[in-house]
């Protein structure tokens, strides 16, 4: 049976870009595919017209393979909604997205992006811990379709992180007294 990819095995280049009305077809359908509780089209309508809503998707072969919608707040991003097509899984189009954003991310300005996950969504909560985003809250009863609890996850860039330094602690003093 073929899916009409590469092999899980190996990684897709993807390009990520804003979205355009004309995604919304397949958008939709990663959306339906990817939760049980999607959102509509006018869901993403009406979430796109704010003007702190930004929406973009990942392209491969001219096909939208995943898509984020985030919101810009003044000290961070807050991702809305994040799906990669179950069939493009798993081969690194996910990681592209979040490195996208992180490019977004500045120490002056907005230095961290937060995120609310499923309780029942394990892919989804693994996925964000192994891109360094770290679960900080409980929300109770934060989806009102179902009533469901949800983790706050939220990834922090650092301030002082040498490229050496890989567990994120950094002797300040020590680099003074190289200079």
């Amino acid at each position: 049976m073929s899916t009409g990819r590469t092999p899980t095995k190996d990684r897709v280049r993807v390009h990520i870009r804003w979205m355009i009305r004309r995604d919304m077809p397949e958008v939709l359908r990663a959306e339906q595919d990817s939760f049980d509780f999607s959102w509509t089209e006018d869901d993403f309508l009406r979430c796109l017209r704010q003007r702190n809503c930004i929406g973009m998707v990942a392209e491969h072969d001219d096909r939208v393979v995943g898509f984020m919608i985030y919101e810009l707040h003044k000290t961070k991003l807050h991702v809305l909604n994040f799906a990669v097509a179950p069939e493009w899984r798993r081969v690194g189009i996910g990681g592209q997205m979040v490195l996208k954003l992180v490019g977004k991310l500045s120490s002056h300005r907005r230095t961290k992006i937060t995120l609310a996950v499923r309780e029942s969504n394990l892919a989804a909560q693994l996925f964000f811990r192994s891109q360094a985003f770290k679960a900080t809250r409980v929300l109770r009863a934060y989806y009102e379709d179902s009533g469901e609890d949800a983790y706050l996850m939220s990834y922090k860039i650092a301030e002082y992180l040498d490229d050496d330094d890989e567990d994120g602690v950094t002797n300040r003093i020590a680099q003074f007294e190289e200079n």
